[in-house]
């Protein structure tokens, strides 16, 4: 049986919460009443530390990345190009401003409403981008910093049944990065047929 995934979760170590927390897991809104969700078949990872395409590198702290250096369990959600929502999970202790950004769900619950949202009736392109599942679920730089542990807006429920297959590439958009673009920090369900782009 699903539940919210717990503070715990999000303070084990990246790779393994990107691959065995998040990947699979469930992710919710409930935005002007009206419920959501999907699961999340696509995922970035992003360390302020060493990574030179995430937002905190050298973990330095801005107006824009601040809901990055709090706890894990909370929402980092950013605009970009005028026009785009992208939705991220805080992840590790206080001031280690770790993310993973959400790239792709399959959807499960309100598709009708994600449909409205987007102005498409495609289940398969309703969200297999950050953007789109974004605008299909409602969420906006609103949400940022929000409490996704105790909070009734957005949380994620856990993965159940058997993990799934996981393939691994370089991560979409951080040629900026140099070298840390070629990581292998972008994580999907195999086979899915949701995701943005294939490995």
């Amino acid at each position: 049986m699903a539940t919210i995934i717990p503070l715990s979760d999000y303070l084990r170590e990246p790779f393994d919460i990107s691959k065995n927390v998040l990947l699979g897991a469930t992710l919710y809104s409930r935005i002007d009443g009206k419920l959501c969700a999907g699961r999340i078949v696509e995922l970035e990872l992003y360390k302020g530390d060493c990574d030179r395409a995430c937002h905190a590198f050298p973990n330095k702290k801005t107006p824009r990345n601040a809901a990055m250096f709090g706890m894990g369990g909370h929402a980092y959600v950013y605009f970009v190009y005028g026009m785009h929502n992208m939705f991220n999970v805080v992840i590790g202790d206080k001031n280690c401003p770790n993310a993973i950004l959400i790239r792709a769900l399959e959807p499960t619950v309100g598709i009708d409403i994600m449909q409205a949202r987007r102005g498409i009736a495609d289940v398969r392109n309703l969200c297999n981008g950050p953007a789109k599942l974004t605008e299909a679920l409602g969420i906006t730089t609103k949400h940022n910093g929000l409490d996704l542990i105790n909070g009734d807006k957005i949380w994620i429920e856990s993965r159940v049944g058997v993990a799934p297959k996981i393939a691994a590439g370089a991560r979409i958009g951080v040629d900026y990065a140099g070298d840390d673009a070629k990581l292998p920090w972008r994580f999907v369900i195999a086979g899915s047929k949701f995701i943005s782009r294939s490995i």
